[in-house]
């Protein structure tokens, strides 16, 4: 808790002076849209992005995305092409530029990021920054922030004692705040209770996201897939992954499938040959036929490596792709963002 304390104060007398103005905030006049959290490991950002890719393909104006490209081994800017992989970019970035073709960039200093992607030849006229909350250097048009409802930033507590990267009033600076993961079974009063603790201000939108799987595909053929309702309590499953947390993911599959079984990794796991070697000797320790690997999305970009693809294609691994929704207030939250890059010019600031 000392610590936690002191990593507070000096969190909140870093935003206190961009807020005051003694540090500077760099706007650009094109549509930045940021994603992030307030605390970390895996709160919903990812298919929240894709989700605002897809949906803003759409338009008709050039798209980019801006990450830091978590535990990728280059440094500075780096922009994406068809040969690029996890360790150019980062998985998630690469995940992005793998389903959706769009312009991916990773560069820790997003403003200097932005800068190069607006510097290209045919520069985006929309870009999504991705995990950019507490880069305050930065002044996106549009911020959203995610917190997960199994673990809401209003119930945790600073670093290192919690979770969160800074205190719990940073929540002020978002424009739209999205409880992610929320369970099917919600009810009314619970969602109500929800923004009750919450207590949005008046320049602030509120909705609830709700997690939604594919099907499964086979990575060596993804046109081979397994319908979910009708035949995978056919098989049993071992699922791996290196991702912040899996639960939502092995709860899903313990529905559908009697027999599962889990090994997890660190977030953002680099697999080497010997981890598969472990993971397929534990596969086929299991007696018996009707059995299956599973993975993520994510965990697919580290696995396509050139040092250990050909046995990861060798595996019989399955592919568990994830969407989010937003049910009654997909319209809703669509017409939001719509109405912001639509905008020729950003004509308001909510905080100065």
């Amino acid at each position: 808790m000392p610590f936690a304390g002191l990593y507070g104060l000096i969190t909140a007398i870093r935003n206190a002076l961009y807020d005051w103005h003694f540090f500077k905030q760099k706007k650009f006049d094109i549509h930045t849209i940021g994603v992030g959290n307030l605390a970390v490991g895996g709160a919903g950002k990812t298919p929240l992005v894709e989700y605002l890719i897809r949906l803003l393909q759409k338009e008709d104006v050039k798209l980019a995305t801006l990450s830091r490209g978590y535990k990728r081994k280059t440094s500075g800017f780096v922009l994406a092409d068809e040969n690029s992989t996890a360790e150019d970019i980062g998985d998630e970035p690469l995940m992005y530029k793998f389903k959706y073709k769009v312009e991916v960039a990773a560069d820790a200093n997003r403003v200097g990021g932005v800068k190069k992607l607006l510097a290209l030849e045919k520069p985006p006229g929309i870009i999504l920054l991705d995990d950019v909350f507490q880069h305050r250097a930065i002044k996106c048009g549009l911020n959203i922030v995610v917190s997960d409802f199994n673990n809401l930033y209003f119930n945790d507590m600073m670093l290192p004692a919690g979770r969160l990267r800074e205190f719990k009033s940073g929540i002020n600076r978002a424009d739209v705040i999205i409880v992610s993961k929320t369970p099917d079974r919600t009810s009314p009063v619970e969602i109500r209770n929800v923004l009750k603790d919450i207590k949005p201000r008046a320049h602030q939108n509120v909705f609830f996201s709700y997690i939604r799987y594919g099907e499964l595909y086979s990575i060596s053929n993804p046109e081979e897939k397994i319908d979910t309702l009708k035949d995978l309590f056919r098989f049993r499953i071992v699922a791996f992954t290196g991702i912040a947390n899996a639960n939502p993911m092995i709860n899903y599959l313990k529905e559908y499938s009697a027999d599962v079984k889990h090994l997890p990794f660190a977030d953002h796991q680099e697999y080497s040959p010997k981890h598969l070697e472990d993971i397929e000797r534990y596969y086929n320790s299991i007696e018996g036929g009707n059995k299956i690997l599973v993975t993520t999305e994510k965990d697919l970009m580290r696995l396509k490596n050139n040092s250990i693809w050909k046995i990861a294609e060798r595996m019989n691994i399955f592919v568990l792709p994830i969407e989010v929704t937003f049910k009654d207030k997909e319209e809703e939250f669509n017409n939001l963002i719509l109405k912001y890059v639509r905008t020729n010019r950003i004509h308001h600031q909510k905080y100065m």
